[in-house]
């Protein structure tokens, strides 16, 4: 591997409400438990699945972060979901969903059925618009991934983890959620989590969003690093091409193994979309045992 580029720029400090976020953690939690048969055409959640619970945080008065926790009964490690796109999934008090098309929700039982819990967040929602927070909470997470307050929020969803089940913690991020991935995973603090798993990175700026894996702070992160990359994925903003570059930029990481795959649709209509090549439509089964793999090699 070529030497590895140290051009990023360094952390910021917290914000106001990045803190309370840290702080709402220790204040009770609504959660919602639930075996409910699904009610939504799209969500293929089956009703065996061990555990399924709906907790709504409150990261800053009146702003809910609801996350939706899948786990077997003794999980062998928790991953948390990081989709892209707007990262509005739409999860139900029930437990479904009203979003399910990206590779990361497509995954969710599967990897349930493997062992691992899996930790999936919402979009954040405003309960009062007198409301004043650095927390966007518009339905759409574009542009406000690489924020220290996102950062984090995803550091945090990594504690409540923990709280939750005795194994590692790995952050799973596709797409525009691997900006969130990595701008948590160079937030936590040493122990935290066990490594890093990024699929189809964000590297190039878009007319949807200009923000990429660069912005947040990728030689921060200290822990081992997945990368996958199609090298059939015509998404514009994530670019196979670019993997190798992300790669170099973890100049901390003791470890970042780049996986090349091809495959999917060819000429899709929508490049950017969950069923094309960027979102491993058809090639579902082959990503994950990749992952898979991975995480057994890394403690999981």
């Amino acid at each position: 591997m070529p030497p590895r580029s140290r051009g990023t720029r360094p952390a910021t400090g917290l914000s106001h409400a990045a803190i309370l976020f840290l702080l709402a953690l220790t204040l009770p939690a609504r959660s919602h438990a639930t075996s409910a048969r699904p009610d939504g055409p799209q969500d293929t959640l089956p009703d065996q699945t061990p555990q399924r619970m709906v907790v709504d945080l409150t990261p800053a008065p009146g702003v809910t972060q609801r996350i939706l926790v899948l786990a077997p009964p003794h999980p062998r490690a928790t991953l948390v979901l990081l989709p892209g796109g707007t990262g509005d999934i739409g999860i139900a008090r029930n437990g479904t969903l009203h979003h399910t098309q990206n590779f990361l929700l497509r995954m969710r039982t599967e990897w349930v059925a493997h062992g691992y819990a899996v930790i999936i967040p919402d979009a954040l929602t405003h309960n009062s618009p007198q409301t004043h927070t650095s927390l966007q909470t518009h339905t759409s997470l574009r542009g406000t991934r690489s924020s220290p307050a996102y950062g984090e929020l995803v550091v945090s969803l990594a504690r409540y983890a923990r709280t939750q089940h005795a194994g590692p913690v790995f952050l799973v991020g596709t797409s525009q959620g691997t900006i969130a991935a990595i701008n948590g995973a160079a937030r936590t603090s040493a122990g935290l989590i066990a490594g890093l798993v990024l699929t189809e990175t964000v590297a190039l700026p878009g007319h949807l969003s200009t923000e990429t894996v660069f912005d947040a702070h990728p030689q921060n992160v200290r822990v081992p690093v997945l990368i996958i990359a199609n090298q059939e994925d015509a998404c514009p903003v994530a670019s196979p091409r670019m993997a190798t570059q992300v790669a170099q930029a973890m100049t901390h990481a003791p470890e970042v193994r780049l996986l090349s795959v091809s495959g999917g649709p060819e000429h899709a209509a929508k490049p950017c979309s969950s069923r094309s090549a960027h979102g491993y439509e058809g090639m579902e089964t082959s990503v994950s045992r990749m992952i898979l793999s991975w995480l057994r090699a890394h403690g999981a």
